[in-house]
């Protein structure tokens, strides 16, 4: 993929099965659009590399929590990866929205465009909600 455009609808696919994931709170389909070699920074104070980890960070969230997202910038990195830059509302039940801005490497591997790098960082001021995506 060479242009934003054409990244789009790989990225999308691949939010998409992860804020299903998230949803129906299955921790390993979460972890399974994730490269086996991620580097994730959740919300913990520190990373985790791997799908073990990722899958043990989503497990322990809250039953029906909810990841609206809108992809902000597409970045072209190189012919097999991507820089996405997305805003994310997480919605634990019965709380109150977190705004969070996301920025993730997607790698083509295997014909499947798989998160390499995950960072969140809280937004402190308010902000607009994310419109629903599902």
């Amino acid at each position: 993929m060479s242009t934003t455009d054409s990244a789009e609808p790989a990225v999308t696919a691949t939010l998409d099965a992860w804020a299903a994931g998230i949803r129906a709170h299955r921790p390993d389909d979460v972890a399974s659009v994730f490269t086996d070699d991620a580097i994730f920074q959740g919300f913990d104070p520190v990373h985790t590399v791997g799908r073990a980890g990722i899958a043990a960070y989503y497990d322990k969230q809250p039953l029906g929590l909810r990841a609206e997202y809108e992809i902000r910038e597409i970045r072209p990195i190189s012919a097999d990866a991507v820089l996405a830059y997305v805003r994310v509302d997480f919605t634990p039940p019965e709380a109150a929205v977190i705004p969070v801005h996301l920025t993730a490497v997607l790698r083509s591997t295997g014909g499947d465009w798989l998160i390499s790098h995950y960072h969140v960082s809280k937004i402190e001021q308010p902000v607009a909600p994310v419109a629903a995506t599902a």
